[in-house]
């Protein structure tokens, strides 16, 4: 019964600087920032667990001397200055809808300024196949996190080696098996245990480096362009592991509507950036020193024996962290994804009464945990998951890159001579990462490529089935004039209210038409009630309900819900003041379709499309629970559509 809203609710709906249901204002920066730092650079701050270590010893291996040592470190630090500060944290996270970030907020963003340019389609399709990759970056990111921290029980207790896969799936299973629960009480704990994860990794850099302080040089870009020079083809695949470095980038724009632009900000380039580079430099400085013996885990070989076990246990626990934040992260993507009309209705529990944001859904948690396990039970290693990681990660940062750029010359109207330089090295930087990736399809790349286009099919089919059923139905609709004057008058009315739930805001709903065939009757109030979805994530209370009086007791009504919240329908009629006398829900009827799809003489998808479509419209959740009406106030009646 929703529809994607045509344009942008152009007023600001909310006071300049609020983050809609997060209300923050009050908080000191600090407090944010040490949230921020639980929550958004998980992912991030578990690269060093393994991109290192898979750069020398992955798929390409590198020659283990100085020049190549430092010219990965080069590589490492320029990485995470173009593509963490400059482009996320400095530029793309300007790009915020209404405080909101993400692929799909600046989809919703920049679609609604290029509209009319015959070049929107392409945009839209870019946009919605970078959240299809996420769907596949956020399987394999709690394999390759957990399965890299449990890693270290081999060097800290070689006994437990053939336990690590058996002890990751445990884990797995539990960290799953708790979202449930809600992350409320246990979000808590995240800043200060994140906070312990990077000083821990950034002392055991730092006294690394003391002892082979000429490391510090590879600081300087000229060691990124030797290694080039030296080493063309292994620097160039070298690439496909040195952006594991920056894998968790895209997160920094995702959650910053939970805590706003400037904790990120601070956080990445006071605290975390500074601890990851000691960390890098710091194993780099070991390989230098130890050369092959320490390439078996040089992060946990930076620990003397003595700390290697609780190590293990710190990483263990900020990789559920960094796991925690992509599940989470996957919740609230497809929720966005459900409210633009991607996705069929799915059940969505809600974990926390005080925090909007903090959402559960059933099937994504177990679809993501049986992938996950497979993942570690079929790629059994880091090195071997490594394969599978970028290439989601580079597709996703490349179409950022596509959008940003629409972004520069359609919303913030940046002049030519600084949008372009801009843009040219974003390209060249994500580019390179791409296509170096992309020589891992065969070893694992393939994964998240699979993951990504069935994910697309489905999103684009339903999408397009959606807009084929509503078109049908508008085609197959009686003017709401002509049935009120003909019906209005001839049938009985009864006592009440009958709301009647349609997903077109034009003609009469199939379900007053069958009720009034069957049961001959009009309640006294009649609402046509359609629950509008806007391109923005957040619709002020004041701005929630639009009603029409059309005459003979009968209202249309729609009501409009930002991309991030929820529809819950009584509780926006019980602020509607404007068509007669309150909403009371034990006089209140509510009154849904469920379509039932028909071979069409004129298809509008294949076959296959067509089948798929209807297998998700079977199974969508009712609206009856989407919306959060009463059981007991529901009727249901069938429809026929041709598509």
């Amino acid at each position: 019964m929703t529809s994607s809203e045509e344009t942008p609710l152009e007023p600001a709906d909310r006071p300049a600087g609020d983050h809609g249901h997060h209300g923050h204002g009050d908080q000191k920066l600090w407090k944010l920032s040490i949230a921020a730092i639980g929550v958004v650079f998980g992912d991030i701050g578990t690269s060093p667990l393994y991109a290192f270590k898979e750069t020398f010893d992955g798929h390409h291996k590198l020659t283990l001397d100085t020049a190549h040592i430092m010219g990965v470190i080069s590589l490492m630090f320029w990485s995470m200055m173009v593509v963490v500060t400059l482009k996320y944290v400095t530029i793309i996270m300007r790009a915020d809808n209404k405080g909101e970030g993400g692929s799909l907020a600046l989809l919703a963003l920049v679609s609604g300024k290029t509209k009319s340019q015959r070049w929107s389609r392409g945009i839209i399709l870019l946009g919605v196949f970078a959240t299809a990759l996420f769907y596949g970056d956020s399987m394999i990111t709690p394999a390759v996190s957990v399965l890299g921290a449990v890693e270290g029980l081999a060097v800290a207790a070689p006994g437990f080696g053939g336990l690590i896969v058996p002890i990751a799936v445990v884990i797995l299973v539990f960290l799953f098996s708790i979202q449930r629960n809600g992350t409320s009480r246990v979000g808590a704990f995240f800043g200060p245990i994140m906070l312990v994860y990077f000083s821990v990794i950034a002392v055991l850099g730092v006294i690394s480096i003391v002892k082979t302080p000429q490391v510090l040089a590879a600081l300087s870009p000229h060691h990124a362009i030797e290694f080039f020079l030296i080493s063309p083809l292994p620097a160039f695949f070298a690439l496909g592991s040195v952006v594991l470095a920056v894998t968790g980038a895209e997160a920094l724009y995702a959650d910053m509507g939970h805590f706003g632009r400037p904790p990120i900000r601070v956080s990445w380039l006071w605290f975390v950036l500074p601890a990851l580079m000691c960390n890098y430099m710091g194993q780099g400085a070991l390989l230098m020193r130890d050369g092959v013996l320490a390439l078996e885990s040089p992060f946990y070989l930076l620990a003397p024996d003595s700390f290697r076990l609780p190590l293990v246990l710190i990483a263990t626990a900020a990789a559920i962290i960094a796991s925690q934040a992509v599940i989470s992260g996957a919740f609230s993507v497809t929720q966005q994804a459900i409210q633009l009309g991607f996705i069929p209705r799915l059940r969505i529990d809600h974990t926390s009464a005080s925090t909007a944001g903090q959402i559960y859904i059933p099937l994504v948690n177990w679809l993501l945990m049986g992938m996950v396990i497979l993942l570690v039970l079929t790629f059994q290693n880091t090195s071997n998951l490594t394969s599978a990681y970028g290439i989601a990660v580079t597709g996703a940062m490349l179409i950022d890159t596509c959008l940003l750029g629409v972004a520069l010359f359609k919303l913030w109207h940046w002049k030519k001579r600084y949008a372009i330089p801009l843009l040219v090295l974003f390209f060249i930087v994500d580019g390179a990462y791409f296509t170096a990736n992309l020589t891992k399809i065969p070893d694992g790349g393939w994964f998240p490529l699979m993951v990504g286009f069935i994910i697309f099919a489905m999103l684009t089919t339903w999408a397009k089935g959606r807009k084929l059923m509503l078109d049908r139905m508008r085609e197959a609709a009686m003017p709401i004039k002509v049935f009120i004057q003909s019906a209005a008058n001839s049938a009985t009315r009864v006592p009440g209210t009958a709301v009647f739930m349609t997903s077109t805001p034009e003609g009469v709903p199939h379900a007053l038409l069958h009720n009034l065939k069957h049961n001959k009757v009009l309640h006294e109030r009649v609402i046509l009630l359609t629950v509008k979805i806007s391109d923005a994530p957040f619709v002020s209370d004041d701005n929630r309900a639009k009603v029409e009086d059309l005459g003979q007791g009968f209202h249309r009504m729609v009501i409009r819900y930002g991309f991030m919240q929820d529809a819950d329908v009584p509780a926006a009629l019980k602020r509607v003041h404007s068509c007669g006398a309150e909403f009371k829900m034990m006089d209140t009827s509510f009154f849904l379709a469920r379509q039932t799809l028909l071979p069409a003489e004129r298809p509008g998808m294949m076959l296959w499309r067509e089948k798929l479509f209807a297998w998700m419209l079977r199974n969508a959740e009712s609206a009856m629970e989407f919306f959060r009406l009463p059981t007991n106030r529901v009727v249901e009646l069938g429809s026929q559509v041709e598509i």
